[in-house]
């Protein structure tokens, strides 16, 4: 009989080891993803978190289903991960507001010790828009009309506590005139509102751009630091006399205790979407600059910005009270 002597034995079945247990393994990813989009289909938000989606399936080799889940100031995505299993396959859009509203209202997450900051991709443009028969043609106009008419100025946003709501309120105490907000899902909802002159104005991201080309709405000026080069012509509110200035970096993040090999994966295939000419022109579209940070950086910024929006929200007199 022939006999395998115990080094003859291990060294026969030393080249199964590695095949054997590959096979015991799934390689991430080896089936969807699901990427959650924490605002109403419709809106700048959802195409370009779609856009994203779409070409990261491209380098990940599986589908990226994207998901709407709007309501309560885009952090339903936030609060999903708290329950998602952290193995890369739940994944969300992450809005400023996720730093901001734990401070105003009791959260089911933590926006720094609950989520995995995976990439930041891109940021949003805000502006003031009015239509075109409102009694006022400028910032400093409308300004004017609101001290003369106290708290009859209406405006729409995207939800209380949402960038667009709060950076409007801060630059409304700042110019010292009282208005009469209006909480909308989503941005295509506020556009319907503000077209159909239910609203007179409006605060929020750059959904309004194809309406004030065409002649429809009239902008009145964007909340950035510099002037957005598509609307060269228009003053920022801190040129027009009032120091508010409001930026809004987004990205793609998921569950805390992720795999680091997992996360680098994501990352580096939502990075690579920024060189995707289909999703370069769906930032043009809705005037959002790349805005990259990698995984450390955007913890990081996360951390900071936290912090900074519960000074903003003190500031303001909106901190919660337990």
């Amino acid at each position: 009989m022939f006999e395998l002597s115990r080094r003859d034995l291990l060294a026969a079945t030393a080249g199964l080891a590695v095949p054997m247990a590959a096979f015991g393994q799934d390689k991430f990813p080896s089936r969807p993803i699901t990427l959650i989009c924490p605002w109403p289909p419709g809106g700048s938000s959802d195409a370009v978190v779609r856009a994203f989606g779409e070409s990261a399936a491209k380098v990940l080799g599986v589908p990226v289903l994207v998901e709407n889940r709007p309501g309560v100031g885009g952090t339903l995505g936030a609060t999903a991960m708290v329950s998602a299993k952290p193995d890369g396959y739940t994944l969300t859009q992450l809005p400023l507001g996720i730093y901001r509203l734990p401070h105003m209202q009791k959260m089911a997450f933590d926006p720094v010790k609950d989520l995995t900051h995976i990439v930041c991709l891109t940021g949003y443009t805000f502006g003031i828009a009015a239509t075109m028969d409102a009694p006022f043609k400028t910032l400093k106009e409308m300004v004017e009309w609101a001290r003369a008419n106290p708290g009859k100025l209406t405006y729409g946003h995207t939800g209380t506590g949402t960038t667009p709501h709060l950076a409007f309120e801060e630059f409304a105490f700042k110019a010292g005139f009282k208005t009469q907000d209006v909480p909308f899902k989503g941005s295509a909802e506020i556009m319907q509102a503000i077209l159909g002159g239910h609203i007179p104005v409006m605060s929020g991201t750059t959904e309004f751009a194809p309406h004030v080309r065409a002649g429809k709405l009239r902008l009145l000026a964007t909340l950035g630091r510099n002037r957005n080069k598509a609307f060269a012509d228009v003053p920022t509110v801190r040129e027009s006399g009032w120091d508010t200035v409001t930026e809004s970096p987004f990205g793609i993040g998921g569950p805390k205790g992720m795999e680091p090999a997992v996360v680098k994966t994501l990352h580096d295939a939502f990075r690579k979407t920024l060189e995707d000419p289909k999703v370069l022109e769906a930032l043009d579209k809705f005037y959002q600059p790349v805005i990259y940070m990698g995984s450390d950086e955007y913890t990081r910024y996360a951390q900071a910005t936290f912090e900074a929006e519960r000074a903003t929200i003190t500031r303001l007199g909106m901190l919660r009270k337990d």
